[in-house]
């Protein structure tokens, strides 16, 4: 059983805790002109693949924001992706929780009311209007070189919102539900139709009907994670260098697609606290890692995906952008966009057969979504109008060719004699080569480029000078390349015929758009469908440790999980963290500088968020409570931007933490108070502590005044801990410390007798030594005796005990599924501590 006083060995703490819980868990179980759009061993890590999936995706969205006048200050928000065309409509009741939503959906551009922003200031030019909304300034302040655009009041209209997501939203089993969550939300649909129309009027993009991923996201259900926490944790990106791997988004992301990268994005920044969901995920992946053969036909379905992103097709179709009448170029890019959804379609089939037999009903329910008769439909649509050529390459006449020979045979003749044509002029081009090449005696070859065909010659290959009638002659990788009259009149033909197979190809290819658009809404269930297996897959191919969920933070032997993927096998040092009601606030000393402090927070907070993304963590054991939001204070920095020191910056973070947290929040906080002298530092430390300890959050509180671990012990939830450091003689004139970053309850003891270590290696007298250590323990002892004894401590360790018995007898309560002559036989062992702690004090 945990043991009673919350001094006594944390080891020993979450030893009992993981035999309970196990034994608990053992019984029950586009919007642009220019764009179309978890068993405690580790599976052997494998080469990253190299993927699309592989880079750092975030989101490219217009925001359109509206704040309402009233008391509540209620922000309604619609945004759009540039890439994707996935629409997400959100209201907000705090600023802090519309930056929030902003930094999830990173914007391009935002869009407001005209009547937030005096016409007269030049937003163009970065201008801080000096009559705007408060609402306006924060977001100038947080978003700096982001546009912010006024649009006339006139189009901020919550009916003409509904008509747009009426008319617009896929027709699929999500469509009643959104109607229905946004058809009250005044302020975002007004942001919806000012969205829409900004689309229309100034981007040129209009969509068709029932072809949008229309969505309402409910604030609540996630955890907050600000902008700055997510910045000092690493989340998605590494602080000194934005294209490393170093970070939390590149330790677990081995997707194959960039739907699936974009989702983990998200799920890191604002992760679900919903538990039904969360442990859901968590089945998912234990089935991957138990069972081998699952995780491997996944992986081979998933690798036939690789780089193909399913929501920027969608959006191609579904988008239409003013464009020049009668051109090739955009006709191309359907036709190829066309082929595309013609593979994805053929491919879906092999994840489907992936999941056959599959255990846990979420991989149950995403085969269904890849199993739509509707796919099958698209599928016939697509095969009884194009060839089934395979992938088109990438490049070069290959990648032409499949464009030219995209759709079939017999479904235009003026198609047919235009391809006839194009065949010809492009045989002509090929026997002027082999002609040229005998007449010459030269190895002659033909590369296409966007011009044409021109000849190249590798410069091995040629003795001299090229002969004459060549032109255009060029050096390029060791190639000659270069062209002749009457290739360049052969080029002019060919293209004129090529142009004229991908127009009329285009035709046909835009009534096959047509009938697939009404089918759209399978193709967005499919892509949700992949995304989530995808990053589900990428969770097992990094998990370790299943987590539980009881309400208590008890990891044993828990790891940084982005160290661990830095640093050789084996020299990362474990930690183990316990906290609960009863020991809600814990101070973690140590010397300054690389004793571990900071990386024990971050590991905390790292491994939290691990969890209830629903992937396993780097650990022993490890259980959390599922947390509402993640606030720190983790960095010592100055805020030039804000033009804030380093304090007045620590006390805005402060201030926000407060106002912020809940009891059921996790605060990470560092080193407090080092921007101003130590008096003034430890007053406010203390004051903010005791103002988070009101709150009853779990609090994890670094700092290097050793004075609070006095002034906040009659606090019955404060436990003190402290990273364990050893003294060590390097020379006979200098001494050191060797760091163990290992964490050890209880404040460290020899912080008051630090210096006579220093001076034992500094080889004084042993008289010197021995009188000098008696002293100061008869003094120690003295102190030590007068405050045990003293009525306001016994009623302190008496609070603890009671506060200890209480929390023990709820986690009994909640989470064990001991047999009743087991429980009881646990539950007598709280009488007889409770006893022994009322006797003794």
């Amino acid at each position: 059983m945990p043991p009673l006083r919350p001094s006594a060995d944390l080891s020993s703490r979450l030893e009992t805790s993981s035999g309970r819980q196990n034994t608990a868990q053992s019984s029950s179980r586009p919007i642009t002109s220019q764009s179309r759009p978890w068993t405690a061993q580790s599976r052997p890590t494998t080469a990253r693949p190299l993927t699309s999936g592989s880079v750092r995706h975030e989101g490219n969205y217009v925001i359109a924001l509206l704040e309402g006048r009233g008391i509540g200050r209620e922000i309604g928000m619609a945004a759009i992706n540039r890439d994707t065309g996935k629409v997400m409509l959100a209201d907000c009741q705090t600023y802090v929780k519309t930056l929030h939503q902003m930094h999830l959906h990173s914007p391009s551009l935002i869009l407001i009311p005209d009547t937030f922003i005096s016409a007269s200031e030049g937003t163009a030019k970065g201008k801080k209007s000096g009559s705007s909304s408060l609402l306006v300034d924060i977001i100038q302040d947080e978003f700096p070189g982001i546009p912010v655009e006024p649009v006339g009041r006139k189009y901020w209209n919550d009916s003409g919102g509904l008509e747009f997501i009426l008319q617009l939203c896929v027709e699929d089993d999500e469509r009643a539900g959104t109607i229905l969550a946004v058809s009250n939300k005044y302020y975002a649909l007004s942001a919806t139709c000012a969205l829409f129309k900004y689309a229309e009027s100034r981007l040129n993009i209009r969509f068709a009907a029932g072809s949008l991923r229309i969505c309402y996201v409910p604030v609540e259900g996630t955890m907050m994670i600000d902008p700055d926490t997510a910045r000092n944790l690493e989340l998605v990106e590494n602080m000194s260098y934005k294209k490393s791997a170093y970070s939390l988004f590149g330790t677990l992301n081995h997707t194959y697609t960039p739907m699936a990268a974009r989702l983990l994005r998200v799920n890191l920044l604002s992760p679900l606290t919903v538990q039904a969901t969360i442990d859901a995920r968590l089945d998912v992946v234990e089935e991957f890692i138990q069972t081998e053969d699952r995780f491997s036909k996944v992986r081979d379905a998933l690798k036939t995906l690789n780089k193909i992103d399913f929501d920027k097709l969608i959006i191609s179709l579904a988008s239409e952008e003013v464009r020049i009448t009668n051109s090739a170029k955009p006709a191309s890019a359907r036709i190829l966009q066309m082929i595309n959804i013609r593979n994805v379609v053929k491919i879906l089939p092999l994840l489907r057969k992936a999941l056959d037999g599959c255990q846990c009903q979420m991989l149950t329910i995403i085969q269904d979504m890849v199993s739509d008769e509707r796919l099958a439909v698209i599928d016939s649509l697509v095969s009884g109008s194009l060839n089934e050529n395979g992938a088109p390459a990438r490049g070069g006449i290959g990648a032409i060719n499949a464009r030219v020979y995209a759709v079939k045979a017999n479904r235009n003749r003026l198609l047919d004699v235009a391809r006839e044509t194009y065949k010809e002029n492009v045989g002509d081009i090929f026997e002027l080569n082999r002609a040229l090449s005998e007449n010459h005696e030269l190895p002659l070859s033909l590369l296409y480029q966007d011009s044409g065909f021109v000849f190249t010659l590798k410069k091995s290959d040629l003795e001299g000078e090229l002969p004459k009638g060549f032109i255009n002659v060029v050096m390029k990788k060791g190639k000659w390349m270069f062209s002749t009259i009457e290739l360049k009149k052969m080029n002019a033909r060919m293209k004129d015929a090529l142009d004229e197979t991908l127009i009329l190809s285009d035709k046909i290819v835009q009534d096959l758009v047509a009938e697939i658009l009404a089918s759209v809404g399978a193709l967005y269930k499919a892509s949700e469908a992949v995304a989530l297996l995808d990053m589900l897959w990428s969770f097992a191919h990094s998990s370790i440790i299943r987590p539980e969920f009881t309400g208590t933070l008890a990891i044993k032997s828990g790891r940084h999980p982005v160290l661990e993927s830095v640093q050789s096998a084996g020299t990362l040092v474990p930690n183990d963290v316990y906290c609960d009601d009863s020991s809600s606030f814990q101070i973690v000393q140590g010397p300054k500088f690389r004793s571990g402090k900071s990386t024990y927070l971050r590991q905390i907070g790292l491994l939290a968020i691990m969890a209830v993304c629903g992937c396993f963590v780097p650990a022993e054991y490890a259980s959390f409570r599922i947390h509402d939001s993640l606030l720190t204070r983790l960095s010592n920095d100055d805020d030039m931007e804000r033009n804030l020191s380093t304090f007045a910056s620590e006390m805005a973070t402060s201030a926000m933490i407060l106002g912020l947290a809940t009891p059921s929040s996790l605060i990470l906080i560092d080193e407090l108070g080092r921007g101003t002298s130590p008096r003034e530092g430890v007053g406010v430390s203390h004051a903010i502590a005791e103002g988070l300890i009101a709150l009853k959050s779990f609090v994890f509180f670094t700092t290097h005044f050793s004075e609070l671990t006095t002034t906040l012990s009659r606090q019955p939830t404060v436990i003190n801990l402290h990273l364990s450091v050893h003294r060590t003689r390097q020379s006979t004139s200098s001494f050191g410390m060797s760091f163990q970053y290992k964490i050890v309850d209880g404040a460290p003891e020899d912080f008051n007798h630090y210096g006579l270590e220093l001076a034992r290696l500094a080889d004084l007298p042993e008289s010197v030594l021995i009188e000098s250590k008696r002293v100061a323990e008869t003094l120690s002892e003295l102190h030590a005796r007068q405050t045990e004894n003293s009525e306001s401590s016994k009623i302190n360790v008496r609070r603890k005990a009671l506060l200890r018995l209480r929390t023990q007898l709820t986690q009994a309560l909640d989470h064990s599924t001991l047999p009743d002559q087991d429980l009881l036989e646990y539950i007598r062992h709280f009488q007889t501590d409770i006893a022994k702690a009322f006797l003794t004090h």
